[in-house]
């Protein structure tokens, strides 16, 4: 009869065979375990008193059991670390033994754009908040709940964005999401439900953001760039454009006052929609912030933000506020299952309403313009050659080389260990602007210790 058990964290299925006794249907069950690679090299066995108790027989049937198959080399028995499953027993037959994962090397120094610097995660005041939000939520926070994410977090958020970057919105039109791409896959399927065949982006931008697209079935053509930037004035066909207007990435111009109207006067006209991709909003150092495309209009565009720059980006926190003809769209695009954890919104809830994001995001932006300033200082002393650009917010900055150059800095900097991208990986292959040599510099990236050894490297491989 097959028996199982579950001690020890073990839990195995057993068929002992009726010949021979209960002594041999055990020894053979264990032993065919052992062979077929059901119990792993170094899997500790139950005690020969526990296993008896589950197996419903006799202590001593099972200890002679485990004495011959430590006689034959299957297993080990040593006092204090009881009985185990050898190491060295033979492979099963017909398996390869498996290669073990290998995680790729760590580059020394970490120029890549994109991630803030995650040794400074707020790990104190975030698991005080945690704290605070679990003493406070109702014990039903813990189901399934809305699709559109806990109200607690869409109301802070409503608040947070309304204050902090002019966005207008209320709790009921804030759909919750794990981070932009999630975001960017649920309108991708509503655009696509409603008809809409093409989604305009900008000429310089990340690949994973049109790959995304393309795979709800939307096409994806280049906007002009020019010495303004972004140009989506006329977007053709496209029922939609994506924009990232605050601060071009990775160009990092803010979309021209003349444009910003205009691009909202199309979609007013047309019935098109705007995507603000709002990454870095909070990050402006060198004067007012540019407000949120979405205040001036919340009927056409919808805007996105995620914590990823500010907090961090394995939180997978993300948002969007939405048109209201747009919301349940979305949410039903989203599913009813919740991909966002409860706890990582209740906390974000709680850190957005206590003060504890705006104390942390302050704090950064006065260390990461010191790291700019850093930056612009030691380039212009040591490749003055080169130009610093795109610098008035964000994270990264733009290296403008001398023409025909991008291709061996880049490689220098892989012979140097130096983690850094160069500005044609993030140009759109239709891209409608003439090629530009340059580096995308993620001055964020570094924690504080290493800074100045990154830089170091980085200005080493400039021309």
């Amino acid at each position: 009869m097959a028996r199982s058990w579950a001690t020890l964290g073990v839990d195995l299925h057993l068929e002992p065979s009726g010949s021979g006794g209960l002594r041999r249907g055990l020894t053979d069950a264990l032993r065919d375990a052992v062979r077929t690679g059901r119990l792993a090299p170094g899997t500790r066995l139950p005690s020969s008193r526990s296993l008896a108790a589950d197996l419903g027989i006799a202590r001593n049937t099972v200890a002679e059991a485990y004495a011959d198959l430590v006689a034959e080399g299957w297993l080990t028995a040593r006092q204090g670390s009881g009985t185990r499953v050898a190491t060295g027993t033979p492979t099963p037959p017909g398996t390869a033994p498996t290669a073990p994962h290998r995680t790729p090397a760590r580059p020394r120094h970490d120029l890549i754009p994109g991630t803030p610097d995650l040794a400074a995660f707020p790990r104190t005041e975030w698991l005080k908040a945690t704290r605070r939000a679990l003493a406070t939520a109702p014990f039903h926070a813990l189901g399934y709940g809305d699709p559109r994410g806990r109200p607690e977090l869409r109301t802070a958020l409503a608040g947070y964005l309304a204050r902090a970057r002019g966005v207008r919105t209320g709790p009921d039109t804030i759909v919750v999401t794990a981070g932009f791409s999630h975001a960017l896959t649920i309108l991708g399927k509503v655009l696509r439900a409603r008809g809409v065949r093409t989604v305009a982006v900008e000429s310089y931008g990340l690949d994973v953001h049109w790959a995304l697209l393309r795979g709800a079935g939307l096409a994806t053509p280049a906007l002009p760039y020019d010495g303004l930037g972004t140009d989506p004035r006329e977007p053709g066909e496209a029922g939609a454009v994506l924009l990232t207007p605050a601060h071009q990435f990775p160009m990092g111009t803010p979309l021209h006052p003349d444009r910003r109207a205009a691009v909202v006067a199309w979609a007013r006209r047309t019935g098109g929609l705007v995507l603000e991709d709002d990454y870095d909003g909070e990050f402006r150092y060198d004067r007012q912030p540019v407000g949120a495309l979405q205040g001036l209009a919340p009927d056409r565009v919808v805007y996105l933000g995620t914590a990823s720059k500010s907090l961090a980006p394995g939180l997978r926190l993300g948002w969007m506020a939405l048109p209201p003809d747009l919301a349940a769209e979305a949410v039903s695009a989203k599913g009813q299952a919740d991909t966002v954890g409860v706890l990582e919104q209740l906390t974000l809830a709680e850190f957005l309403t206590s003060g504890a994001y705006d104390r942390h995001v302050r704090s950064s932006r006065l260390r990461y313009r010191r790291r700019r300033d850093a930056l612009t200082a030691a380039v212009t002393t040591r490749a003055p050659e080169v130009r610093v650009t795109g610098i008035a917010a964000g994270l990264h900055a733009v290296l403008r080389l001398p023409p025909g150059t991008e291709e061996s800095v880049v490689q220098a900097a892989a012979w140097q260990n130096l983690a850094l991208h160069g500005l044609s990986a993030h140009r759109h292959p239709q891209a409608v602007t003439d090629p530009l040599d340059a580096l995308v510099v993620g001055y964020g990236t570094p924690p504080d210790s290493a800074w100045a050894a990154a830089l170091e490297a980085l200005c080493r491989v400039l021309p």
